[in-house]
């Protein structure tokens, strides 16, 4: 009887540690460093997660009066279109919810080469930025993602004399809440996923 008191006693403990504990990993991946008068947006790939990133992207340029959005292109296909019988690039879904959204079509560029992840993003970025003597970048992503992209952006830019910033997107109608994202496969996907990526990224950096 002793024992089985104090196995529930510990259970709950736990599990309340646990309501606790995880919004804090989950609010830890969303960050923010702003840049009031960048001179370029950077939206990074994120194939289905596209809509809000470029819409984010959109509102800022429009706000602050930016020049120029360049996407990246990580060579990836939406899933079949029966409108158009084919499967789209998520590179020309992008832009075209950028145009959608009030963009002008000469103000999106496209960086060099296809991209396989976040450090690829960067450096194809970084590579631009010297390039095009910019003095400041904004990154647009989700906000999941938000924490380890800047960090990526972060060592990338360093020495450079460039400003970076962050802004991530509203959280889609399907992502979980930092409350209660461990309750869903979707949410240990981007929850779990990012501190997976995170940690590999710190070994291999």
């Amino acid at each position: 009887m002793r024992r089985t008191r104090y196995i529930l006693i510990t259970f709950s403990a736990l599990c309340i540690l646990w309501l606790v504990f995880a919004p804090l990993l989950a609010n830890h991946l969303i960050f923010q460093k702003t840049i009031e008068k960048p001179d370029a947006i950077v939206v990074l790939a994120g194939s289905s997660q596209y809509p809000e990133r470029c819409r984010k992207a959109a509102e800022l340029y429009h706000e602050r009066q930016i020049p120029v959005i360049y996407l990246t292109n990580d060579g990836e296909r939406s899933g079949w279109s029966v409108a158009e019988k084919r499967n789209i690039p998520y590179l020309e879904l992008e832009r075209r919810e950028l145009i959608a959204n009030g963009v002008f079509a000469d103000s999106i560029r496209v960086l060099d080469g296809v991209v396989k992840g976040t450090d690829d993003e960067a450096k194809a970025m970084a590579a631009e930025a010297k390039a095009a003597n910019l003095r400041s970048v904004l990154i647009v992503t989700s906000s999941y993602h938000s924490r380890r992209a800047y960090r990526t952006f972060e060592r990338m830019f360093a020495d450079s004399g460039i400003e970076i910033g962050i802004e991530h997107a509203p959280l889609a109608d399907d992502d979980p809440s930092p409350m209660w994202w461990w309750l869903s496969r979707r949410g240990w996907q981007l929850v779990g996923g990012e501190y997976v990526k995170s940690a590999v990224y710190w070994a291999y950096s």
